[in-house]
């Protein structure tokens, strides 16, 4: 070794990376495989069901397809409406059917359905995973201090660099932008669960304890609930982060707007590239205005409306 080798050393931390990559495949590759089971199949069902219009007509004639699935397009357009307005109000149902609407016209309504479909797995996926460890964090601060590090690795890593292990693992295609999607999406909603517990009223927690109650109804009683505005904050961000790496995810084969975009860069088309992008907007919106309208119905801010 050179004395500038020494003042200057190349650390090969990318082929340790590839090598971990290529042992962890091997090893682990039951878990992949459930993994892509689950993914792919959690989204095909979902999307079948999303986009049902299509599914239903595929056996018409082209007249009578026309109408059915614009009857059938229009319903899920009410469906949507309907979820927005229980759980916020009727001025986000009305921006959510105008929405669709527009989606539909935009004629990128199977792609819409498609991302939509894959962000809904996701983020039950990430929540699924996120909620129980922010609630672990904030019983356990070794717990904690053990996290935190692994989730500002995970926030500050560049989005796109998910995408590269996600493909060498799992191939192009749906899995792998799910599998990125996920690991993006995480870290508010732990982060966020835990901040909430841990800021929850020392007395109540107390009086519980007072009268006999376990840490699980302590936990589920007490602690969630009061905590339920600000861990549905952390919701919202998993579902922003997910709807934005979803996008990118299109780089990697999944499809749906992702797709639309990246055809658009490649193929420099401005207006699928514009039509594309404002039907991800009015997701976002509709996603973020529900998640918003739910966290306003938490038992705590319907207490605090009551009182005012």
């Amino acid at each position: 070794m050179s004395f500038l080798d020494f003042l200057y050393p190349r650390i090969p931390l990318g082929a340790w990376a590839d090598a971990f990559i290529t042992w962890f495949g091997e090893v682990f590759k039951w878990l992949i495989d459930g993994f892509t089971w689950l993914m792919q199949t959690s989204y095909e069902y979902l999307y079948l069901v999303l986009s049902f219009p299509q599914v239903l007509v595929d056996n018409e004639t082209i007249a009578e397809s026309s109408v059915l699935r614009a009857v059938l397009v229009i319903m899920m357009m009410l469906v949507f409406a309907g979820i927005a307005w229980a759980a916020s109000n009727w001025k986000v149902a009305v921006f959510t059917f105008l929405g669709f609407y527009a989606i539909w016209a935009l004629d990128q309504w199977e792609n819409s359905m498609s991302t939509l479909a894959l962000v809904i797995v996701a983020v039950i996926v990430a929540l699924a995973l996120a909620l129980p460890l922010g609630v672990l964090a904030s019983k356990s601060q070794v717990v904690s201090t053990i996290i935190k590090p692994i989730l500002d690795f995970m926030q500050s890593m560049p989005a796109l660099a998910y995408l590269v292990p996600a493909i060498v693992m799992f191939s192009v295609g749906i899995v792998p932008g799910a599998f990125a999607t996920i690991i993006f999406a995480m870290p508010p909603g732990v982060r966020l669960t835990e901040l909430a517990i841990r800021q929850v009223d020392g007395e109540k927690v107390e009086a519980g304890h007072a009268f006999g109650a376990t840490p699980s109804h302590i936990l589920f009683k007490i602690q969630m609930p009061l905590a339920m505005a600000t861990i549905m904050a952390g919701i919202n961000q998993v579902i922003m982060l997910a709807l934005s790496m979803v996008v990118l995810a299109g780089m990697a084969g999944s499809g749906g707007l992702g797709g639309e975009v990246v055809g658009a860069i490649s193929r420099l088309n401005v207006g699928i590239g514009v039509e594309a992008g404002l039907a991800v907007v009015i997701i976002a919106v509709f996603l973020d205005r529900m998640t918003a309208g739910l966290g306003q119905k938490t038992p705590l801010e319907r207490a605090k409306r009551a009182s005012a």
